[in-house]
This record gives C-alpha cells, structure tokens and sequence, in this order.
C-alpha cells in the first residue's frame, strides 16, 4: 500500500468520525435539548463537555488534521494531484480547530463554571444559541473538506 493512500485513509476515517459528531450535534443533541428545562440542559451540556474529553475522541480530532496535514506535505512533496484538494481539505478542517479553540471550548467552560455558581438560565443563554451556530459552522466546514478529500482521492485515481 501507497504511503498517500494510508495517509487519506487516516484522515478519511478521522475526519468523518469527527464531521459526523459536529453533525450529530446539529441534527440530534442540540434541538434534543433545546426541549429541556434550563436547569437540565447546563447539567446535560456539561457532562458531555466532560466525557467528550477522552483519548478516542482526542485521536478522530488531532489525528484528523495529523493526517491531513501529513497527506498534503508527502502530496505536494512528491508532485502528485492529491496536493490541492488535500491542501483545501486541510484549511477547511483548520478553519474547524480554530473555531473549537476559540469559540466552543471557551463556552464549555464558562458553562462549566456556571454548573459550579447555580445559574443555570443565565449560563444557558450565554452558551445556547451562540455555541449552536458555530457548531453549525463546524458542520459546513467539516463536509467542505471531507468534499476536498473526496476530490484528493479522485485525483490518485487520475494519476
């Protein structure tokens, strides 16, 4: 087996893996909870903030952008058509780190802390709608790129 070929296999498998979960929040978890009282929805929300955090979903979420980082360099290091559409797969999949680190993490600890204070309608409406929206972004962006890699897999298939 080609080293290209593992390399888009990893990022295939870890970028749908976490893709899928950015979906399934938007599909399932979020207007799910959207139907609870406030008290249970920060409750509910944190818990999974907390289990979230495990080394299962720490190897799809770095690994996802590990492998396309490593499928984009061997690509354009050995001159092969997967180069572009890994490179914009890779931007997409960056562009959903980013928001994870700047929007979605920091909300799950505010939240976190508002578990701690007692105030769970003002902490549900700081976190609810705005942590949806970009989870939301995370969604597009998560597809866009498996698209891309979808477009590098096909170029090897030119080649």
């Amino acid at each position: 087996m080609h080293v290209i070929t593992l390399l888009l296999t990893a990022a295939t498998v870890a970028l749908a893996g976490i893709g899928g979960l950015y979906y399934s929040y938007a599909c399932s978890v979020m207007p799910g909870l959207r139907a609870t009282d406030d008290a249970t929805f920060v409750s509910a929300m944190s818990r999974i903030n907390s289990a979230i955090q495990n080394p299962v979903f720490a190897l799809s979420f770095f690994g996802a952008f590990l492998s396309l980082a490593a499928a984009t360099v061997y690509s354009w290091a050995n001159g092969l058509g997967s180069s572009l559409p890994s490179t914009v797969a890779l931007a997409f999949y960056t562009a959903t780190l980013v928001i994870t680190m700047a929007v979605n993490i920091p909300l799950n600890n505010r939240l976190d802390q508002a578990v701690r204070s007692g105030r769970a309608a003002t902490a549900r409406k700081a976190f609810e709608r705005r942590w949806t929206r970009w989870n939301i972004h995370r969604t597009w962006l998560s597809l866009a790129s498996l698209v891309a890699l979808s477009a590098s897999w096909a170029s090897l298939g030119q080649a």
